[in-house]
């Protein structure tokens, strides 16, 4: 009898607690709802070009490989973001640099046509306050960035004509060094000690035109140079904390402090190896680069080749498995950049659609753990909305403030 009891009032516990978390969650969801929420590295332009692919249409990780579409940005609560206009760094040579500006400028093109065909669903922002009034019309927020200034060449007016086309966040390398200055993962080591010539002065073009500058990929010299020369506060829009992981890609905390100190932002990425330590795994490596040998680009992929190939690679994911981060690795660098910056300076920019999701995160429908588990930590929805578009907007305001029309 006394064990029957016991097991009752254990149950009566357990039904009382998880009746208590599943009122959370459901609180933490309808403040997620309330929130404007913009992830500042979207990589999903990518398949605006792919065959029959619709950002209208329900997709999966498993089924293509993407990570964003309309109706999971709608199931995860997000307004929108940044979408990138993203460039491989190839040959420093007149041919390399004129096929990067033409493929650049053809992307540029690709996400306004999206907005343009999907206008009841989507909307163009220009200006920080765009953001607002897009989310109040039950629309999506698009603004563009450019990560990899390799397109623009030698040529600085060539930012003014993206800026014509929407661009209001500019990257100046990604994982090569190139022309405006070095990479935090070149291989060869810094060419520059920093920004080029030319890259000190496209800082003060951005200045000009009210384009925000973002140092993710970029060197921590470049950083720090950049910090100097703006006028306006710097963005990392999709970073990580070396003092949770150790990664050249990553921001020490020395320099997380002095971006936050004159006015940066520091937003969270969520690509496995820049949160946790990638073991060697020279079998895997090989297989995916004979994958790739069979079926080519996946960008120029008909549908029933994508599955085909999303199949034969998660094949490889299960012969050659690999340590992936979690959920939890991803919060621990949000955690520790909000600890060390402060709620002011942090952000989400998750790169989704270019590497980025964790297991218990794959894709933009489970953003809303974010919010519930940041309101566990004891954050205010005053805070959630600095980090989810406050901080942001904020820069995007100060770059507009700056503006020098000549």
């Amino acid at each position: 009898m006394r064990f029957e009891c016991h097991r009752l009032l254990r149950a009566c516990v357990l039904a009382s607690l998880l009746t208590s978390a599943n009122a959370f969650a459901k609180d933490a969801r309808a403040m997620h709802e309330k929130l404007l929420t913009l992830d500042t590295h979207l990589d999903t332009p990518s398949s605006f070009a792919r065959q029959e692919w619709n950002i209208m249409d329900r997709h999966s990780v498993a089924e293509n490989l993407t990570q964003v579409d309309f109706p999971r940005m709608k199931q995860g609560g997000l307004d929108g973001g940044f979408w990138a206009i993203f460039t491989g760094q190839g040959p420093r040579t007149e041919a390399g640099e004129r096929a990067a500006r033409d493929a650049a400028l053809l992307r540029a093109m690709q996400i306004r046509e999206m907005v343009a065909a999907n206008a009841k669903h989507f909307a163009l922002a220009l200006q920080a306050s765009d953001a607002e009034k897009i989310a109040a019309s039950h629309k999506r927020i698009v603004y563009l960035s450019i990560e990899n200034g390799y397109p623009l060449g030698r040529d600085a007016s060539l930012l003014d004509t993206f800026y014509k086309l929407g661009v209001r966040l500019f990257g100046p390398v990604h994982f090569r060094n190139n022309d405006l200055g070095d990479s935090a993962t070149d291989p060869a080591g810094p060419e520059w000690q920093g920004l080029s010539p030319f890259g000190k002065q496209l800082v003060i073009e951005a200045n000009r035109l009210g384009v925000v500058l973002d140092a993710s990929h970029a060197s921590d010299q470049v950083l720090e140079q950049m910090i100097a020369l703006s006028k306006t506060p710097i963005m990392l829009s999709h970073s990580g904390c070396k003092a949770v992981f150790d990664h050249p890609r990553n921001i020490d905390d020395r320099l997380l402090k002095k971006l936050a100190a004159t006015g940066g932002v520091i937003q969270i990425n969520s690509l496995s190896d820049y949160l946790i330590p990638a073991q060697p795994n020279p079998e895997r490596e090989k297989a995916l680069s004979e994958l790739t040998s069979r079926f080519g680009r996946t960008a120029e992929m008909a549908p029933t080749k994508l599955k085909a190939y999303a199949i034969e690679r998660e094949k490889i994911n299960n012969r050659y498995p690999v340590t992936r981060a979690t959920f939890e690795d991803f919060m621990q660098h949000l955690l520790h950049a909000l600890k060390v910056a402060g709620v002011d300076h942090v952000g989400i920019g998750a790169d989704w659609d270019g590497g980025g999701g964790v297991t218990g995160m794959e894709d933009v429908s489970a953003l809303p753990k974010i919010t519930e588990r940041l309101l566990r930590e004891g954050y205010t929805e005053p805070d959630l909305q600095k980090i989810w578009s406050g901080n942001v907007l904020r820069l995007l305001r100060t770059a507009e403030a700056a503006r020098q029309i000549r």
